[in-house]
Parts: C-alpha cells; structure tokens; sequence
C-alpha cells in the first residue's frame, strides 16, 4: 500500500451530492480529546468525520476542522438528531444547536439517530430533516437505527426517501435483509460499528485471519474492505495514530470475490452487539 493518503472514493445520493465510502468515527471519543484525534485523521486524509449530538464531543470536532485548513468544501460532516429532540420544532432547534458546537454554516448529512418507535415521534423528526435541507442547514438527510416498519413508514408519510440508513453492520451482522431494502429504494446502507464494536473475536476469526495473511494486511484492514466490496459506507472509529492510518488504507485493499463470499458466510444469527432499534425507549 502507497505511504500517500490513499484516494477514498465516493458514492452518490440521489440529492447529487456524494460522501466518502470511508470516514472517521468518533462515537465514545471525549470531548477534550476529539480535537486532537479528529486533527490526525484529517491529516491521515480523511475527509469524511461522523459525530453526534449526544456523543459530546461536537465542539472538539469542531475545533479540529477549523484549525486544519482543509477547504469546507473538501470535508463532509455528519451528525445526528438526538432522541429527545424529535419534536418538529426541537428538531430544528437542535440542529441549529450543533452547528454552532461545530462552528459550521451546514453539516452535509444529518441524521434521525433512532426511530424510538415507542415515542411515535419519528414521522415529525423525519419532516424536520426535510425543513432542515429545504434550509440550506443540512446538505443531505438520512436516519439511522430504523427498523423496516417505521423507515418505510416516514417514506410513505412524506414521499422523501433518506439518502442513508446508518446501522450496526459487520460480518458477524451483515443486515442482509435491510440492505435489500435499502438497494430497492434507493438508499444507501452505512455501517457502524463495522469492526464488530472492537470484539476481538471478529478479528481473531480464522476466516478474516487467513484473508488478511493472504494480502498482508491486517484482520481490521480486511473487514472494512469487505465492507467496501459490497458498497456499504463504513466509519471505523480509533484513538490510536497507526490505527487510524491503517484503517484509511483498507480502500486499496481489494478483496476476490471468493474472500467477499467466505466472510459473508460469517453472519450470525445472534450477531447483534448494540441495541435493538426495534425496542430502544429512550
């Protein structure tokens, strides 16, 4: 793999505007810290760093992004709509919220985090979002941890499809299902927690091990490829340097269409490491 920062490539929504296939998380990243480490992933090369309201650290992103300057034009930001929050008008205040932790005019992807089907509230979140893009304060809207019933709900309710649906996705829980669902409607599928959320079963598994000595990369490198292969947008997350740089390199990491198939055949039935979208009350 080259020693330049590696070219990520992009996908389209259907609202014309693209996002790296490969971005920087910052999920359980303190605040006081975010800065610093979002500031060696930008420099790593990336381009792409998701947040979220509740995650707390929007400021130290923040701080990071205008300290790089990297052109607002060359970043895409990503954060999200917190449950408590999905009211219409506190959606947009909200909204208005994180881009002043951010230091931001816009973000480029906005996201409903949860559905939290209990509440009922996620139809008026949704049509938030969309006076939220019809504003110009979010380039492209999305919603992430929805089940079926309540993303194809907001769609029937609105006529707006979400340009992403972000979910927990990785070999051992490779929502093939959803990403059927997704493909037919137009909507691109994002993984989180792509590395299994850290569980060093997933990247001890003799399958991805046996791939990764094959190309001389590492088990980490070899999951976000097969993510990659199949389309999906990953946003691995790590606090450490070499990490971080090494998990920006897996774009240049192709995989053979027998290798893609053997780690699908990973997918477990009780794969699920994070809450339940269908049942999260709060």
């Amino acid at each position: 793999m080259s020693s330049a920062s590696p070219a990520v490539p992009h996908l389209s929504f259907p609202d014309g505007h693209t996002i790296p296939q490969l971005g920087y998380g910052v999920f359980k990243v303190a605040d006081e810290i975010a800065a610093d480490v979002t500031a060696q992933a930008l420099e790593a090369g990336y381009r792409h760093i998701d947040t979220a309201k509740i995650y707390g650290n929007e400021e130290g992103v923040g701080r990071a992004i205008a300290a790089s300057g990297i052109a607002r034009e060359d970043l895409f930001v990503t954060t999200k709509l917190w449950n408590d929050a999905h009211r219409f008008e506190d959606a947009i205040a909200a909204c208005e919220a994180s881009l002043a932790r951010l230091g931001l005019d816009y973000v480029d992807l906005y996201l409903v985090h949860w559905a939290v089907p209990g509440q009922g509230q996620y139809v008026e979140a949704w049509k938030a979002l969309i006076e939220l893009q019809e504003r110009g304060l979010v380039r492209s809207i999305g919603v992430s941890n929805h089940p079926r019933p309540q993303l194809e709900e907001i769609i029937e309710a609105t006529g707006v499809v979400p340009a992403i649906h972000q979910i927990e996705l990785h070999p051992y829980f490779s929502q093939r299902e959803l990403r059927e669902v997704h493909q037919r409607r137009g909507i691109l599928t994002q993984a989180w927690g792509p590395l299994g959320q850290g569980r060093s079963d997933l990247l001890e598994n003799a399958t991805i091990a046996a791939v990764a000595e094959a190309h001389g990369a590492s088990p980490a490198q070899v999951v976000l490829a097969w993510h990659l292969a199949h389309g999906i947008v990953t946003i691995p997350k790590s606090v450490t340097p070499a990490r971080i740089v090494e998990n920006l390199a897996a774009v240049e990491l192709r995989l053979t269409a027998e290798e893609v198939a053997a780690i699908d055949g990973l997918d477990r039935p009780d794969g699920r490491g994070g809450a339940d979208p269908a049942t999260k009350t709060a």
